[in-house]
């Protein structure tokens, strides 16, 4: 205990027994974390109530000189509740110092970092583990992040963001788990598991902090930060779920979003923050706002900074990113009376809280012990966990001939892009990685090799033709430009293809052509690499595309041109060598699609839990069909529908049943399919199961995904798999946002993805 928590507060925290460094698990630790926290308000200025609100960002400071530093210095003063994205240990540890003992009260401080598919072992991009459908690994490389960011001093992430998103435009997208609202809610409670672990109480567990809150999925045209608008009905039954299934989870904080809800932006919306979030769910952690979302509401055309800080502290916000508007126009608005002193005091409590429950007042320096940083970071267990973990996330999307898995033998022609930059594999928002370590994919395919054949190497083409928006493409640290006339890096490429046996593409987006403001009007294979693509086909070879990108593309020319695509998206630290475990055999893949693939730009939003129209085209026939809700040009389902992605094995379901087909309202029924490798390679299935309300009080959607299992078969061998139903896994909110389960008629499907399913009908008695 420093000394600096003066006999003050600490003091009475060790009378009282508590020194709990953890959420308070029962109403007596409770009642001393209340004691406590009293206790230490009462002894806090106004100003220093206001600093514990306000969560700058951090300056590139160095060890031993934070406290000279601009942000070092308003710690000292108190006037600062938090920081973020400071990398190392010495440099937190330093901020930390100061805190404890140079400010008047020595309140430690939170030290946040957008961690949000690890930390310098980076996993695949959180679209790509959703491929996965694997909660235990998905929890593990949470677990994994909360060990080695707080090893580096760091006590809460950014982290996960649960937006459900249907426009792949959006570059966001890849920051989430795609469409479907059960799926989301099941990853968002593995990641909340993972980074908070055992209710806090262990230095190697951080703060979860659930984003963003709410709809930024849903945003106009996929353009970030634009507005979003929807029924209730809509974000009750589907963008909802998520969150509250984090929030249930015991997620200790909850960041709002940039977007309007209603035409109120979210981080002053009333509705939003108190009613739904926590009155509703209960929610009793505290609400920050995204970077500086207080200061853009005026841009919304709506009031200026201190009006904006009066409204969101009023609607619910406890802590200010960036804005500086809580501390710097509260003060006033006290004097004027916009604002209320309690409803300070309210947020000031839920920080303290917050602290108290990750054990720093405790101990500030929990997270900082410096050996930590040195031997749990990057290390042989965490970097097998991460290529394991990618190598689960590829989806197959096409494998004409088996070209798939690849002979470790003779000459295999490696070109594109993206297959010679470490910096790219890790992909968008790793902002703790350390490209120096990483293996490039050409490395990658080397090291696999060695001995036995021989990679031959040329890159082809850059990711754009134009050097402008490759450079916008390219930050942070990816640039990968070739100074070469587009006829040069061609022809290299070629020569190459011309001595090899196979070839191999490695093409797409780079790493921040996703992410955030990184959306897309068009989602093709940019030109200069589709006419490397065209070359290299035109040689006769046999062609295997890697597809790197971090949203659905649009890959309806590849689909038809190209033999095999392999989608690997960004695997993370350990992506080359996933890769090559795939492509060589060594691990059959096993991903499978959260969000649906359009044929063209045209057709998004396109997902499978869509509603049907009063005039649906009828499947049977393929051609347009007029007076029906269809396109002249495509089909209206997806090139690669929601839940596809193929095998080097081949599964057979069969035996599709019901114990029972009347489901009383106390009671269940048991769907059950039996699966069966029919291959001649073992291989992991995910088996799902969806249901159809088929006649409602509202529209209800075609199918929803309800449950899902992964299984892993021998050659030869069969599982029955159950999924058991109850009148709970029917239920949904009515006009009324009652949420019921209506008696009537239901489907149960199949089958393994959501297109290709076996359907039996029953009754909601």
């Amino acid at each position: 205990m420093n000394k600096k928590i003066i006999g003050l507060a600490a003091a009475s925290l060790l009378v009282s027994g508590a020194a709990s460094a953890a959420i308070p698990a029962n109403d007596a630790e409770k009642a001393r974390m209340d004691a406590f926290i009293t206790e230490l308000m009462g002894k806090m200025t106004l100003d220093e109530k206001l600093g514990q609100l306000n969560l700058p960002p951090s300056d590139d400071i160095v060890t031993g000189q934070a406290i000279d530093s601009n942000i070092g210095a308003a710690v000292a003063a108190g006037k600062v509740g938090g920081t973020f994205n400071i990398k190392g240990a010495a440099k937190i540890r330093e901020l930390q110092r100061i805190a404890v003992e140079e400010s008047r009260l020595g309140i430690p401080l939170l030290l946040g970092m957008d961690v949000i598919h690890g930390y310098e072992t980076v996993f695949p991009i959180p679209l790509a583990l959703s491929c996965s459908w694997d909660m235990d690994a998905i929890e593990r490389s949470a677990r994994v992040a909360a060990v080695e960011a707080s090893a580096a001093g760091v006590n809460w992430t950014f982290s996960p963001m649960v937006d459900i998103s249907r426009d792949p435009r959006w570059g966001r997208m890849a920051e989430g788990a795609g469409e479907d609202p059960y799926l989301g809610s099941q990853i968002a409670r593995a990641m909340v598991r993972g980074y908070q672990g055992d209710n806090l109480r262990n230095n190697d567990e951080i703060m979860a902090c659930v984003k963003h809150f709410a709809l930024y999925g849903a945003s106009e045209a996929g353009r970030d930060y634009n507005t979003v608008d929807m029924s209730r009905y809509r974000m009750y039954n589907e963008y909802f779920e998520p969150y509250r299934a984090a929030v249930d989870e015991g997620a200790a904080s909850v960041m709002t979003s940039f977007n309007l809800v209603d035409g109120i932006p979210a981080t002053e919306n009333k509705w939003l923050v108190d009613d739904v979030l926590r009155r509703q769910w209960n929610f009793d952690g505290f609400v920050v706002t995204d970077y500086g979302s207080i200061g853009e509401v005026a841009v919304h055309g709506l009031e200026k900074l201190p009006e904006a800080s009066a409204r969101a502290l009023d609607a619910g916000t406890d802590m200010d990113m960036c804005s500086f508007g809580f501390i710097g126009t509260l003060k006033e608005g006290l004097d004027k009376g916009t604002v209320k002193m309690e409803t300070i005091d309210r947020a000031v409590r839920r920080i303290l809280e917050a602290k108290y429950k990750l054990g720093l007042f405790e101990n500030p320096y929990k997270y900082n012990d410096v050996k930590r940083e040195k031997t749990h970071i990057y290390t042989p267990e965490h970097r097998a966990e991460a290529r394991a973990t990618a190598a689960k996330t590829f989806v197959l999307l096409k494998n004409d001939g088996k070209i798939l898995p690849m002979a470790k033998k003779g000459k295999i022609a490696l070109v594109g892009p993206m297959a010679n930059t470490a910096a790219n594999m890790p992909g968008t928002w790793s902002v703790a990685a350390d490209f120096s370590k990483y293996k490039t994919l050409r490395q990658g395919f080397e090291d696999a090799v060695k001995g036995r054949a021989e990679i031959l190497y040329a890159k082809g083409s850059n990711i754009e033709e134009d050097p402008a928006l490759e450079a916008a493409v390219s930050a942070f640290g990816r640039d990968m430009r070739d100074s070469r006339s587009e006829a040069e890096m061609l022809e290299e490429a070629l020569k190459v293809a011309a001595e090899a046996d196979v070839i191999v593409a490695a093409m797409g987006e780079a790493s921040e052509h996703s992410g955030e403001s990184s959306s897309r009007s068009v989602l093709t294979l940019p030109a200069t690499q589709k006419r490397l693509m065209e070359a290299l086909l035109a040689t006769g070879k046999p062609v295997v595309m890697l597809n790197f990108s971090g949203r659905p593309t649009v890959m309806e020319w590849e689909s038809k041109n190209v033999p095999a695509i392999l989608n690997v998206w960004f695997g993370g630290s350990e992506a080359a060598d996933a890769i090559t475990d795939v492509v060589f055999g060594d691990v059959n893949p096993s991903g499978k699609l959260t969000a649906s693939m359009p044929y063209n730009e045209g057709q998004i939003p396109v997902y499978y839990n869509h509603f049907n129209t009063g005039r649906p085209k009828n499947p049977a026939n393929p051609a347009y069909q007029k007076f029906s809700s269809n396109y002249f040009e495509i089909p209206n389902k997806p090139l690669y529908p929601f839940g596809y992605g193929l095998s080097y094995t081949d599964f057979e379901y069969s035996d599709f049943k019901l114990d029972k087909d009347t489901l009383g309202k106390d009671g269940a029924i048991t769907a059950s399919v039996t699966v069966r490798n029919t291959g001649d390679r073992s291989g992991d299935e995910i088996v799902q199961f969806y249901i159809r309300d088929v006649a409602g009080s509202m529209a209800r959607p075609v199918k929803e995904l309800k449950h899902f299992e992964r299984i892993s078969l021998a050659p030869g061998e069969s599982r029955t798999v159950n999924f058991r139903i109850t009148p709970e896994a029917l239920k949904f909110y009515n006009y009324n946002l009652d949420f019921v389960a209506e008696p009537g008629e239901f489907r149960v499907m199949a089958g393994p993805d959501s297109e290709r399913l076996s359907e039996l009908p029953f009754t909601l008695d």
